[in-house]
Order: structure tokens, then sequence, then C-alpha cells
């Protein structure tokens, strides 16, 4: 849980490309964000560059900034404030949202403490892992192709029913001799749609019935990727999450 609230890493080795892939573009958009975290009292874990982490909820979102309920007698709130650089982590549901802090100060009012802090020029989206799962259509579902490690030669397809950033589930026919728990698989070649491929290793973590009038077994994986991919992976199950939104009744 520790390092899913310290930022994710957008140094020089990760390139101009791969901030883009997660920047939140529009203001309006980065507006809307920060209104969430503030109407819902969301916790915001503020990371300094020396490890200091200091959990607070915005209270205040203006022209001028961002406010923060502080207290001042924490003593992580000094460091805070003495260090070169600090970042903002929270979650929205299965997202995780990180922006940089500019020009934080402490500013005391009569009955209470704030921290304030300027608008964040960027604001980064990352999915939380494994927190959210894309069930796939049966028409253009997704496919694995691999090698059956019980069967040398035997080469297969099989659908994706769901995908996290986790792992997926396949649906493997009654036909096929059956993997147990366990199972690894390197090299699986993932296709989730056109633009979408990579190879993955997979790990298979348990077996299930599907529903009583389907054929076949659920085999539910973990996956080890290559960062490529996953970043890959995380721009398809936002793509899908957006999709989903934009559909749901309002």
């Amino acid at each position: 849980m520790y390092a899913e609230t310290r930022p994710a890493a957008l140094d020089a080795a990760g390139g101009a490309d791969r901030r883009a892939d997660f920047r939140v573009g529009h203001p309006q958009e980065r507006r809307a964000l920060l209104r969430q975290l503030r109407d819902g009292s969301v916790p915001v874990i503020l990371n300094a560059s020396d490890g200091t982490a200091l959990t607070v909820t915005l209270w205040a979102l203006d022209e001028q900034g961002l406010g923060f309920a502080a207290d001042p007698t924490v003593p992580q709130l000094e460091r805070l404030l003495d260090a070169d650089e600090a970042v903002a982590v929270a979650y929205l549901d299965s997202v995780k949202l990180q922006f940089d802090l500019q020009g934080l100060m402490l500013v005391h009012g009569a009955r209470a403490s704030t921290l304030r802090a300027g608008l964040p020029r960027e604001i980064y989206r990352f999915q939380r892992r494994g927190a959210y799962r894309v069930r796939t259509q049966e028409r253009h579902a997704p496919t694995a192709r691999l090698q059956h490690p019980g069967v040398p030669g035997a080469a297969l397809a099989l659908r994706v029913l769901d995908v996290s950033i986790g792992g997926c589930a396949l649906l493997q026919p009654d036909d096929l001799p059956p993997l147990a728990a366990g199972t690894t698989i390197a090299g699986a070649e993932i296709t989730l749609d056109a633009e979408t491929r990579f190879r993955a290793a997979l790990e298979l973590q348990h077996t299930g019935a599907l529903a009583a009038s389907a054929r076949g077994t659920r085999l539910g994986c973990a996956w080890t990727l290559a960062p490529a991919a996953e970043r890959d992976l995380q721009l398809w199950i936002d793509q899908a999450q957006r999709r989903h939104r934009l559909s749901a009744p309002r």
C-alpha cells in the first residue's frame, strides 16, 4: 500500500512521450478532477523529495490555487515546506492522480491553518493496479496465443474474458487437457485490439467454472509485463473506462 501512495516515476528515462500518455491535457478536465477531490473529501498524500509524506484533504479550490486543511503541529508539515519538491497523490475510484505542488505556503487563520499551493499545470492519471477489470465482448474478444505446457507443439488461441493491469482471465475449451494452478507460460502473445499487442509471462492463479449455460473453464492468470507493454495496457484500460463512462445512463 505504501508504494501506491508514492509518486510514479516520470523522469527522463521514461521520455517525454511517456509523460504525454498519462497527462490530463485540458484545463477544464484538470479542474473537474480537483473538484472531485474537494467535494469527496478524498485523502491526498503530499510527498516531499526526502520521503516525507503527509495526508491531508483539499478543502479550497479557486483561481488563486489550492487550499489543504493542515495541522501546524504535525512535524511532517515543516519538512514538507522545506523540501525542494513536493508531489500530491490521490485516488478517485480505480484511478491514481498525481501532480506537482508549486509555491507551498502555510497560512494561519483565526480558527484554522491552510496549506496553500498554486493550481497544478499538469495532472497525471494512472490505472491503479488490479482495481479495474475490463470485461470483453465475445464478438471482438481479445486473444492470447500460447503454447500448451502439457502438450508439446500445441499452439492455442484462447479468448480473453477480462483484463486488468495485474492479469487476465482466459477461456479454455473443454476439449483441451486441463491446466493446474501454479502453471507458468512464457511468451504468451496478447492481442487486445488492432493497435494493442504485447508479450506476457503468465502464471495460472486459479481455475473455475463458467455460467451453467456456458462451456469451458475460466483460467485466472497473473502476468508479468515489460514497462512498454504495461504502459500500453494502462492506456487501453483507461480508454475502456472512458467509453464505459460515456455510455452509462445519465
